[in-house]
């Protein structure tokens, strides 16, 4: 998962994203390797919404792996378990919670220098060797991964965006799609509260996750990491998955921003930069596509930081591929207009950035280039969502 959460331990240790690959085999459970912080966790739970009942296990359709799990077993992930024919579902707490600028997410075509309050809980479905955020994703997985949670309310949450002025409230840090019913109870309240809601997710999602987000939720950010699906396996998800997460959820509506973190050597050769934005493109041009810079953390030590004019080729095969808002990340200052949102008519500079600070806006209030009258898509004000263009 990318840098989004470095400062949120401000409330105690974030969480990222990680699991194993495949659907476990019936009756056998992935090793737990914190049994002590798994009873904990085991205590703030409800049941769940999404699973059913398969030849007297459970199937569970959070995520892409749909688990079918035994009674007294864990999915992939961990933390959704089968109690007696009963899934049970992470409910109650977070392990993060901070007030980030939007553009850290990033979305950078919804509210622009707003604030976003985001929470995450425990756990994950992928096991990304450069996960920037293990300690808490590896919690139970790795004995030197520590966690702490604490307990709170979905109104506690919701109270919590409002002294903030937070125009977005996101669940991330954590794979959110595994924690999806305690989401939509904060999303929920949010909703009563006037404010919108996002999911920053890896995209291993099903049709039937995404339709139980769907009313609560106006933008949703993938991970697309890699477009070799061998590599895919080896973080714990597979290609075909993600890619269809990203039309799925474009086809329903919601506002869909796509990040790819830029490993040397794992996923930056020319060609399968190309196939990413060719992809992308397949689905909507106006998507946005943001290419960040790594740098070693966890178990993947070896590669070398990505230097800004990684990014810039990157970004420059993005433009070449037919989409519309190509950004280069996290080096500011670093990569020029790469930050920038520019009018893909006329080339104005419509939102200038440096790192997460949003220097200027010159939107329209009809969302539209104040030169050439281009409509921009995105979720700019609250009166007008989604404006698209062929």
């Amino acid at each position: 998962m990318t840098r989004d959460m470095s400062e949120a331990a401000r409330f105690g240790p974030a969480a990222a994203a990680d699991a194993f690959c495949g659907e476990p085999p019936v009756g056998l459970a992935p090793r737990v390797v914190n049994p002590s912080l798994a009873d904990l966790l085991d205590r703030h739970t409800v049941p769940g919404t999404l699973w059913h009942v398969e030849g007297g296990r459970i199937r569970c359709v959070a995520c892409g792996h749909r688990c079918l799990i035994a009674p007294g077993r864990r999915g992939i992930c961990k933390v959704r378990f089968n109690r007696n024919g009963e899934l049970r579902v992470p409910f109650g707490y977070v392990s993060g919670l901070a007030a980030d600028p939007v553009e850290k997410k990033p979305f950078f075509h919804v509210y622009p220098g707003r604030t976003a309050l985001t929470f995450g809980m425990l756990g994950c479905d992928f096991h990304c060797s450069y996960c920037q955020n293990w300690v808490t994703s590896q919690a139970l997985r790795d004995e030197t991964a520590t966690a702490r949670i604490q307990r709170v309310t979905p109104q506690q949450v919701v109270e919590g965006a409002r002294r903030q002025n937070a125009g977005l409230l996101v669940s991330s840090y954590n794979e959110p799609l595994i924690t999806a019913e305690w989401a939509v109870a904060v999303f929920r309240e949010a909703k009563l509260a006037g404010i919108d809601c996002a999911f920053v997710s890896n995209g291993n999602a099903t049709p039937e996750a995404l339709d139980f987000l769907r009313p609560w939720l106006v933008a949703y950010k993938v991970d697309l990491k890699t477009f070799d699906d061998r590599r895919y396996r080896s973080l714990g998800g597979t290609l075909g998955h993600v890619t269809e997460t990203i039309r799925m959820a474009h086809n329903r509506g919601l506002w869909v921003e796509v990040v790819t973190l830029l490993v040397p050597g794992f996923n930056d050769t020319g060609q399968e930069l190309r196939d990413i934005a060719q992809f992308i493109a397949s689905v909507s041009r106006n998507i946005p596509w943001h290419v960040t810079a790594f740098h070693p953390d966890y178990r993947m030590t070896t590669p070398p930081e990505t230097q800004a004019h990684d990014l810039i080729r990157a970004a420059e095969i993005g433009v070449e591929a037919g989409l519309r808002f190509v950004y280069a990340g996290n080096l500011p200052g670093g990569v020029g207009p790469w930050e920038d949102t520019r009018c893909p008519g006329c080339g104005e500079t419509l939102v200038e950035r440096r790192g997460f600070r949003v220097l200027k806006r010159t939107l329209t209030p009809e969302d539209s280039c104040p030169r050439c009258g281009c409509s921009i898509p995105g979720v700019w004000q609250k009166t007008r969502v989604g404006v698209t263009f062929t």
